[in-house]
């Protein structure tokens, strides 16, 4: 018996009631013919459209978007071109496991294999979805109508648990105009949207105690999953309770506040020396949440950062991807857990093992007379009236008046890799990283995605020349939306670290550069004007002294702004090492990039 089509209704409406009910407020996309009938149904929704000039821009703000928030994220695209300028950005929160849920349109499905308009189909029909198969947890194609609901529930539920990431549902076009019955959606909405995350065991995690206890030099090693998992006041607890250093990677900057009397710093080629001769000489590491990745690690070569094997330091790892644990090192205890959980377990414990905690073992003292020679170090460049400017004049002075708690996008370069050395992030989760893909042009969107999160907090989003102009079209976004961030462009007129790299193997700076035709120390283009053009403010800083000024009449103009500021294209420091070094110069005669 057929159903009766006047209790039917479209599956667009439906969808944007799901997603209402999920508790979306806001979807980052734009329009192409195959979404219209969602966009359509949006306009009557409390959900938000955040509409953008390029697709990766729609990807970065949600990955943004959704760090911050720490919920799946949702991206609408169009089609073929769409999916696959979405691609990039989609890929980038895949590899920093950031949960999002793309929602494409693609051909109608009564026109598979025919080729119509921007159908991708030159290998296998039906295909278009199999573009996003290598990164995405999964890939789905809805095959008939009725299917959008159930797989939507299972889209989401895959983005937010185990280890979180992207997945994709592919829907064609005629599928979001299609009637169906409302049972379909009203079904997907009863039970659990959360689901419970594993925790260690009380044996593992005695196990763990005891040995930290036990052992005579123990690091704590954090990465991406403390903050993946939000479990900061768990981390700090456990160590100050153990007071056992800890040392980070790249994407686990900020989990515990800089200033923190056990934080070592950054590991591996970017990382700090020091805190590479303590994981060295580490005979137990607790890895908490972390890839170990190789600029991370140094390559793996066991002289500069990391000796984990036989006769040397021993590892315990947990993480919530089993894959991930002994991937690069081998371990002596493995748990697959989630890390707030596992953390809520083990500080319990160790009360209950060491009431009066671990006994100090004078590592603090050394911590801190470390600090404070480093941070000598840098007074000079930190003070420094040269403009261009140094980079650490710039981080100094950001620092100085950066609120405590505002966020921080990075992009690539010196204000990545600078950032995570030499930068003082003191609120957790106030960073955001490109860390696996290290996507330039990251910083610029995903700081339009975590200010429309936070409204409330100040967002900078610090850049390199190279990687604001992947987009500068983001600005009309900011500048519609009404979305104050604050860009600082740190402007060397070139993909300033690959310069560097040529230029310290090859001697010359080929295709890696942008010299004015007229004067090769002249920033082209100006970034100011272009903002202004786009209707935010554009300064252009034409001294170190202005550029303070600048950035505090900025923040407090509550308007989108971008700062051009000329700089040195000076190195980043480098006390690890990286394989690509030993590629490009096997004898040794391109120096190292620390030169």
């Amino acid at each position: 018996m057929e159903k009766d089509q006047t209790t039917l209704i479209e599956n667009a409406p439906q969808l944007v009631d799901y997603l209402e009910y999920r508790g979306i407020e806001h979807i980052f996309g734009l329009c192409g013919h195959t979404n219209i009938a969602v966009l359509s149904a949006l306009a009557d929704s409390s959900i938000k459209f955040v509409n953008v000039r390029h697709e990766q821009v729609s990807a970065h703000a949600a990955d943004g978007y959704a760090r911050v928030t720490g919920r799946a994220s949702v991206v609408l695209s169009h089609l073929s071109p769409g999916l696959t300028n979405a691609a990039t950005g989609v890929a980038n929160a895949a590899l920093d496991c950031i949960p999002m849920v793309v929602i494409a349109g693609d051909i109608p499905s009564y026109y598979y294999g025919k080729h119509p308009h921007q159908e991708v189909n030159l290998h296998a029909d039906a295909a278009q979805y199999e573009i996003y198969r290598p990164f995405v947890k999964r890939a789905w194609r809805v095959d008939t109508p009725e299917l959008l609901p159930e797989i939507l529930e299972k889209a989401f539920l895959l983005a937010e648990s185990g280890q979180p990431g992207p997945v994709l549902v592919n829907v064609p076009m005629d599928f979001f105009s299609t009637k169906v019955d409302p049972a379909c959606w009203e079904r997907v909405k009863t039970g659990s949207k959360v689901l419970a995350k594993p925790t260690i065991d009380e044996a593992t995690a005695r196990q763990i105690v005891q040995t930290l206890a036990d052992a005579k030099q123990p690091i704590i090693h954090v990465g991406g999953g403390i903050a993946l998992s939000k479990a900061y006041d768990e981390l700090r607890a456990f160590v100050d309770h153990m007071q056992i250093p800890v040392s980070f990677s790249l994407m686990g900057k900020g989990v515990l506040p800089d200033d923190h009397p056990m934080v070592l710093g950054m590991t591996g080629f970017w990382g700090m020396q020091f805190t590479n001769q303590q994981t060295l000489a580490a005979d137990w590491i607790l890895a908490l949440g972390t890839r170990f990745k190789e600029a991370d690690c140094s390559s793996w070569y066991p002289d500069y950062t990391f000796n984990i094997g036989k006769d040397a330091t021993s590892l315990m790892q947990i993480d919530i991807e089993p894959q991930e644990i002994g991937r690069n090192y081998p371990v002596e205890i493995g748990a697959v857990a989630d890390l707030k959980a596992a953390l809520t377990v083990l500080n319990r414990v160790a009360r209950e093992m060491l009431p009066d905690g671990r006994p100090s073992d004078g590592r603090a003292s050394q911590i801190a007379t470390e600090r404070q020679n480093f941070s000598a170090q840098n007074v000079e460049m930190q003070q420094s009236d040269a403009f261009p400017m140094m980079p650490e004049r710039i981080l100094a002075d950001l620092r100085t008046v950066m609120p405590r708690d505002a966020i921080l996008t990075s992009d690539v370069g010196w204000n990545k890799n600078g950032v995570a050395q030499q930068f003082d992030i003191f609120t957790p989760g106030s960073i955001l990283i490109p860390g696996g893909f290290a996507t330039m042009g990251f910083g610029p969107p995903a700081a339009i995605g975590a200010k429309i999160a936070a409204p409330d907090r100040v967002v900078i989003s610090l850049v390199g020349d190279g990687g604001f102009g992947q987009n500068p079209a983001m600005l009309a976004t900011a500048n519609a939306e009404n979305v104050p961030v604050i860009w600082i462009i740190m402007n060397n007129n070139a993909y300033g670290t690959i310069a560097g790299l040529q230029k310290s193997n090859y001697g010359l700076t080929h295709g890696t550069v942008f010299p004015a035709a007229d004067n090769p120390q002249e920033q082209t283009p100006d970034y100011a004007a272009i903002a202004r053009a786009y209707g935010c403010d554009g300064v252009r800083v034409t001294s170190a002294g202005a550029f303070r000024p600048a950035l505090e009449a900025a923040i407090a103009s509550g308007k989108p702004t971008v700062i051009d500021v000329a700089m040195i294209n000076n190195p980043t420091p480098t006390s690890g090492h990286w394989n690509i070094l030993d590629i490009y110069s096997p004898d040794g005669s391109g120096g190292h990039a620390s030169t």
